[in-house]
């Protein structure tokens, strides 16, 4: 039986709640937002008529290519 490495391994989706969010992006709320209208930052799903979430899969996504663009 083969192990698969992290990088090929399925990833999880979760729902990340924006506390989450700004934790795992150093970014608060206003900013977060304005990324998200310039298209510029994953969009958030709607769970509730007052509660958003983002998929963990697009942040940690969004995160390496961020990491990777600085080389």
């Amino acid at each position: 039986m083969s192990q698969q490495n992290e990088s090929t391994a399925p990833k999880e989706h979760r729902i990340l709640r924006r506390s989450d969010v700004e934790q795992k992006t150093g970014f608060k709320r206003a900013h977060i937002y304005n990324l998200m209208s310039q298209g510029k930052f994953p969009k958030s799903i709607r769970l509730g008529i007052r509660a958003v979430g983002w998929d963990s899969v697009e942040i940690d996504q969004w995160i390496a290519d961020r990491l990777q663009d600085r080389t």
